[in-house]
């Protein structure tokens, strides 16, 4: 099958992607990932077809990651500001990609994908849907934590019935944002349709759900095709990546160390993360190794000692099992390694989904949570030294890593898109 698996957002949202199509190509697929432009080096290399589909991205843009992790409008900046106002380029660049070479015989879109549907219905390319994380669904039975309305995942937590009202009310607040996706289908001829940010994202022939059981169960509210599939891990250029020499020497050379990570996107907005972890690392006596990404900014500005190690990169499927603990943004891609690697961990969420992920992995046992306006060397020691003394976060976080093992997140989703043309 020719299969055109397209998203938007950062590496995190693109990296299961890239899982996803490697695992088709080793079943004989010709996958196809129509995805920005900003992407396409890292693609290519791989024998993957690559398709540009806009908006483009710019990897380095500070400012658009700032705009779109702000704890109370990012969301509906990020939808009103930058996609919703080019879905026209989406859809023309998504339609061509999925019209080439004779056309796809599959469509396979994430949620912020908004002209998937929209192509689908025009082309009749069946489609499948998938989303990263339990707060895609926003369920009423098992409701997400709204980065806006932190109080109301402590309402909803003693109140029975709070989560229909809340997701009313996210509809409501959210009623106008999809009005540029709405015009483009009355462009088209096509109704009005679904809700484009809470219904018309899921298809109606299989959504999958590429996160693990262990973070989410299936809700009475999630659309009835949901596969929850477990996670799609991939963090190399071409395969996994080796641990630089350097850095493989520190970590085999002592104590397991603290590893501060903030992910691929957040990284660009690290405030003074890295100055506070790097002191919180000294004040508590503990091995680190900071991974700070490409921006200069982020290195801390004093001398450091021996006992902490700055790198720019490491694939977290060969660093994390040598952490003790690993402090993280939340990102569900950041929260599946940690989770496959078996260690206790300390999040510090931004937006979007990772108040809701720290919520989760915190009610598993294995995680202690920070708002990211607390975060310091002195309001941080007490949860991460719970996390380094404690022994049953750690035993915890083993138990949930033999269970995320377990599964076999990029093989079921694959068979899972083959079944809908077997039937």
């Amino acid at each position: 099958m020719r299969i055109v698996l397209t998203t938007f957002g950062t590496f995190g949202d693109v990296n299961p992607l890239i899982g996803l199509s490697l695992e088709l190509k080793r079943r004989g697929h010709a996958p196809v990932l129509a995805i920005p432009e900003m992407f396409r080096e890292k693609i290519e290399p791989l024998g993957i077809e690559f398709a540009r589909v806009r908006p483009d991205q710019d990897p380095h843009d500070k400012r658009l990651v700032a705009m779109i992790y702000d704890i109370k409008h990012g969301t509906e900046r990020g939808l009103r500001e930058f996609l919703f106002p080019s879905i026209r380029e989406s859809y023309e660049d998504l339609l061509e990609a999925v019209s080439a070479k004779g056309g796809a015989d599959l469509l396979v879109a994430g949620e912020l994908a908004y002209a998937a549907p929209i192509v689908a219905e025009k082309t009749g390319v069946p489609w499948a849907s998938y989303v990263l994380a339990p707060f895609s669904f926003f369920s009423a039975y098992d409701p997400p934590v709204l980065p806006p309305y932190p109080l109301l995942a402590k309402v909803q937590a003693v109140v029975p019935g709070t989560g229909q009202v809340v997701a009313r009310f996210a509809r409501y607040v959210t009623r106008k944002w999809p009005e540029p996706i709405y015009e483009l289908r009355r462009e088209l001829g096509l109704p009005r349709g679904k809700d484009p940010i809470f219904d018309a994202k899921h298809s109606e022939r299989l959504a999958l759900a590429l996160f693990s059981s262990v973070l989410g169960e299936k809700q009475l509210d999630w659309p009835e095709h949901t596969r929850i599939t477990g996670f799609v891990y991939y963090d190399g250029d071409a395969g996994v990546q080796e641990l630089a020499p350097e850095l493989r020497q520190f970590l085999e050379s002592g104590p397991a160390p603290v590893v501060f990570t903030l992910g691929s996107a957040a990284v660009l907005d690290a405030g003074s993360f890295y100055e506070e972890s790097a002191r919180l690392a000294e004040e508590l006596n503990q091995r680190a190794v900071l991974l700070v990404g490409n921006e200069p900014g982020n290195y801390p500005k004093r001398k450091l000692p021996d006992s902490i190690f700055v790198a720019e990169y490491a694939p977290y499927s060969r660093i994390l099992p040598y952490a003790s603990v690993v402090v993280h943004q939340g990102g569900v891609g950041t929260t599946a390694q940690t989770l496959r690697a078996g260690k206790p961990m300390l999040v510090m969420p931004y937006s979007h989904d990772q108040p809701d992920n720290a919520r989760r992995v915190r009610r598993l046992g294995v995680a202690e949570v920070i708002g990211r306006p607390q975060y310091n060397a002195r309001t941080a020691m007490r949860p991460l030294r719970a996390l380094l003394e404690k022994p049953t976060y750690a035993r915890r976080a083993v138990e949930i890593a033999h269970a995320v093992r377990a599964e076999h997140g990029a093989q079921t989703a694959c068979s899972a898109l083959e079944e809908i043309f077997k039937k």
